[in-house]
C-alpha cells in the first residue's frame, strides 16, 4: 500500500536517522521542505522532497494538501491516561481557594482517585481509558507513555497496568507503560513509608516484572510525598527488573532530586516548574530529558517551567500534557504546544521540536518517531490550510487539525 500526499506547503521536522533529540540553540531550528511531497509504504516513511524534484509515483491513494502544512504526529511521553472517574469537586475547591496541598491533605489528590480506581472494575477502567485514548489520537498525538499510580496497592497497580497493556494491544499507537506505584503514601502507610517502598519491591515489581507490564518505573520525588532517598531506593529497585526511570521532580519544590536521577541515569526528569542553577548544572551534558508539562502550571496556577533559561544554558526540553484527573484534565497536546509559546516564551520551532522530537527521546522512541525521518512511522498530522505554522500556536483555541495519520492510516 502507497499513499502519496501531495502539495504540501510546509513538510516539517525533516531529520537524519542519527538525530535523536535537540538542545540549547539547536531548538531553535526547525527544518522544513516547501512546496513538498511525502511518500509513505505500508507504515513507514518511504521518500520525500521538494513538488518539482517528485519522480513518477504510482500510489494507491493520493492525498492533495495544497495550503496545508504536514509534521509529525506529536509524541506525549508523560501521562496518567488510566484513571476512574474525575475530580471536579477539586477544581472547584481550588477556585474557592484550596491549594494543592490542602485538598491532598483532606483525603483527596492522589488518594482520591486511588478509591475510585480499587472500587472500579478493570473493564470499566479500560473503556473509560479507551475512550480518552481514542481522544488524544484524534488531537494529533501519536506515540504516548502512561503511568500506574492510581492504585497504590498490589491489586491496583496492576489493574492499570493491565489496562494499559490492552490498551497498546488494541490501538495502533505507540504506548510505553510506566509503573508508578511511588506516587503517594496510602493512608495506612502514612507514618510508615518505608513498609510501603518495601511492598512496592517485594510485591508489586516482582509480579511486574512476571507479567511484562512496564518499560519504566516513576517517582512523585517531592516535599510531602517521597524523599531523593526514598526515590532512589525506588529507583536502584527499578533497575534490577530492567525498568529505568522517568521521575516526577520539582513541581512544588527543589530537593536536589534532579542530581539523584541524572546519578541514576533517569530517562527523563517531569514537571520542573522550581528550577535552580544546581540543577541546570547537574542535567548538562546528560542523557536525561528534561520534561515541562505546561498545561498542569496553567490548570492548577503554579510557576511554568524556565524554559528560556534551560534553553539558553543548552540544555534540551521536552513538553507533555500530564494528562490526569486532578491536575491536568487535558490530553491535548496543540494546547500544550500554544501554552509553551504564550507561558513560556518558547518559539513555535522549539516548542514543536519539545513536542515531537525530544517527547519521542522522552520515552525512548527516538529511533521510530518525532520526525520526518525515512523509515520512522507514518505518523502524520495533516492541518487545515495555514498561513503558515505559526498559526498552530497563535490561533491557540482553534481546531486546526485536518487529519491524523497513525501508523500509515488516517484515523
Amino acid at each position: 500500500m502507497k499513499i502519496l500526499i501531495k502539495n504540501i506547503k510546509e513538510l516539517l521536522q525533516i531529520r537524519e536517522p542519527e538525530v535523536h533529540k535537540v538542545s540549547g540553540a539547536e531548538m531553535a531550528n526547525l527544518p522544513k521542505i516547501e512546496n513538498a511531497w511525502l511518500l509513505i509504504e505500508e507504515n513507514v516513511i518511504a521518500d520525500f522532497g521538494k513538488m518539482d524534484t517528485m519522480p513518477q509515483i504510482n500510489a494507491d491513494t493520493v492525498i492533495d494538501a495544497t495550503g496545508k502544512t504536514v509534521l509529525p504526529a506529536w509524541c506525549d511521553s508523560h501521562t496518567h491516561i488510566v484513571y476512574a472517574g474525575n475530580r471536579e469537586q477539586e477544581f472547584a475547591d481550588r477556585i474557592n481557594g484550596l491549594s494543592y496541598e490542602e485538598i491532598a491533605a483532606r483525603g483527596g489528590g492522589i488518594l482520591n482517585s486511588a478509591k475510585k480506581l480499587n472500587e472500579t472494575s478493570e473493564d470499566e477502567v479500560y473503556e473509560q481509558s479507551r475512550v480518552r485514548l481514542e481522544e488524544v489520537m484524534q488531537l494529533g498525538s501519536g506515540a504516548v507513555e502512561i503511568k500506574s499510580g492510581y492504585g497504590l496497592s498490589v491489586e491496583g497497580e496492576i489493574k492499570m497496568l493491565r489496562v494499559i497493556k490492552r490498551l497498546r494491544e488494541n490501538y495502533p499507537v505507540a504506548i510505553k507503560a510506566t509503573f508508578l506505584g511511588a506516587h503517594a503514601f496510602p493512608s495506612e502507610f502514612k507514618e510508615n513509608h518505608s513498609g510501603y517502598i518495601d511492598m512496592i519491591i517485594n510485591e508489586m515489581l516482582p509480579k511486574i516484572a512476571e507479567e511484562k507490564l512496564a518499560e519504566y518505573i516513576d517517582a512523585f520525588c517531592e516535599t510531602g510525598y517521597f524523599s531523593v532517598e526514598e526515590t532512589e531506593r525506588i529507583m536502584e529497585a527499578g533497575k534490577k527488573y530492567g525498568l529505568q526511570a522517568k521521575i516526577h521532580v520539582n513541581q512544588f519544590t527543589a530537593i536536589n532530586g534532579i542530581e539523584a536521577c541524572v546519578k541514576h541515569k533517569a530517562l527523563s526528569v517531569d514537571h520542573l516548574e522550581i528550577v535552580t542553577d544546581e540543577d541546570i548544572e547537574a542535567l548538562k551534558g546528560t542523557h536525561t530529558m528534561p520534561v515541562a508539562l505546561p498545561t498542569c502550571s496553567f490548570f492548577i496556577s503554579i510557576p511554568y517551567t524556565p524554559a528560556r533559561k534551560m534553553i539558553a544554558a543548552g540544555l534540551p526540553l521536552a513538553l507533555a500534557t500530564d494528562f490526569n484527573p486532578g491536575t491536568t484534565p487535558s490530553g491535548n497536546m496543540n494546547l500544550v504546544v500554544a501554552t509553551a509559546c504564550i507561558k513560556m516564551k518558547m518559539t513555535p520551532e522549539e516548542a514543536i521540536n519539545a513536542a515531537t522530537l525530544n517527547g519521542a527521546y522522552a520515552m525512548g522512541l527516538s529511533a521510530t518517531h518525532g520526525s520526518i525521518t525515512k523509515g520512522k512511522r507514518a505518523n502524520l498530522i495533516i492541518t487545515k490550510p495555514l498561513s503558515s505554522y505559526y498559526q498552530l500556536p497563535y490561533a491557540f483555541g482553534s481546531n486546526l487539525i485536518d487529519s491524523v495519520m497513525i501508523e500509515g492510516n488516517l484515523i
